[in-house]
């Protein structure tokens, strides 16, 4: 394994390849097909698949995206980022990754708006997990490096600057140097391909499950008058029922914007929706639980 950057998150350079990364290759890879496209003589043919779906659903996947939209139309904003202090311990950093889910972690030192890096959750196992005996516990020389981007550069431009990189992450970065989002790889990549899920995503078995009685868990695109036949409730006002079709569509009616995950959003016939997943560009999935009667 490689020499890890101590204090130099910029030093992008010597980032070591992540799992997965291939060095320079005579065959023209995925990325360097789409890389082609976004700047080769076919490129205007595809700006097509770029077009716009239907309002607060954001544009569909597509190579024209990669000119189209700019770094702060994929980055989560700044109050979801989940990121440790450059202080955590051994145990707590644990804890982080097991409960956020992801594998790669920014790193602070005092707030988000001095990132010192990332920690991958690869290095750490194989530092601690597999070593006799365990070596004693220090953050700073597991970081890897971070990339840092503004919100106005396209996101062609940094998805380019990942794979020379070969870096999965960069901080969104305002006019003042402050952390304004992030970005990773993959969030680039679904602009073209669409969403994209690996075998530690749950699986969607139908559009929607009951969790318990009066509490479901929904898909976003689950049709609404289906749903509404599940539950036996009307959600939708007759006049609102040529403008709505799906439960996420209806969601966003209520609140005029894209919730944010863990918000709950309440309804006038006393159903409540909470947010489960979503993105600053679409609502994914929605916990909904029922009125209760009156005793």
């Amino acid at each position: 394994m490689g020499e890890r950057s101590d204090d130099s998150p910029a030093d992008a350079a010597t980032a070591e390849p992540d799992e997965g990364d291939e060095g320079p290759s005579p065959q023209r890879g995925f990325l360097g097909r789409i890389f082609d496209a976004f700047g080769g003589p076919g490129a205007q043919r595809d700006e097509v698949d770029g077009a716009a779906a239907t309002p607060g659903a954001g544009p569909l996947p597509g190579i024209g995206n990669l000119r189209k939209m700019r770094v702060d139309d994929v980055a989560i904003p700044k109050v979801e980022i989940v990121a440790v202090p450059v202080t955590i311990t051994l145990p707590d950093l644990i804890a982080a990754f097991r409960a956020s889910g992801f594998s790669r972690l920014p790193v602070f030192k005092g707030t988000l708006d001095n990132p010192q890096g990332l920690i991958h959750m690869k290095d750490l196992a194989l530092q601690f997990a597999f070593a006799e005996p365990r070596p004693r516990f220090n953050l700073r020389k597991l970081l890897r490096p971070l990339l840092f981007a503004p919100p106005s550069m396209p996101i062609g431009v940094l998805l380019r600057k990942m794979q020379g990189d070969r870096i999965h992450m960069a901080l969104v970065i305002d006019e003042y140097g402050g952390v304004d989002g992030l970005v990773t790889l993959e969030d680039l990549v679904e602009q073209v391909i669409g969403e994209i899920d690996d075998e530690h995503d749950e699986a969607e078995d139908g559009l929607w499950q009951l969790e318990r009685p009066g509490q479901y868990l929904v898909q976003a695109r689950a049709p609404l008058s289906d749903f509404e036949n599940e539950i036996g409730l009307k959600l939708a006002e007759p006049e609102e029922d040529e403008e709505v079709d799906t439960l996420g569509g209806l969601v966003y009616m209520l609140t005029g914007r894209i919730p944010a995950r863990g918000e709950v959003i309440p309804h006038e016939s006393g159903a409540e929706f909470e947010i489960v997943d979503a993105d600053p560009r679409r609502i994914k999935r929605v916990r909904v639980r029922l009125p209760q009667p009156s005793e």
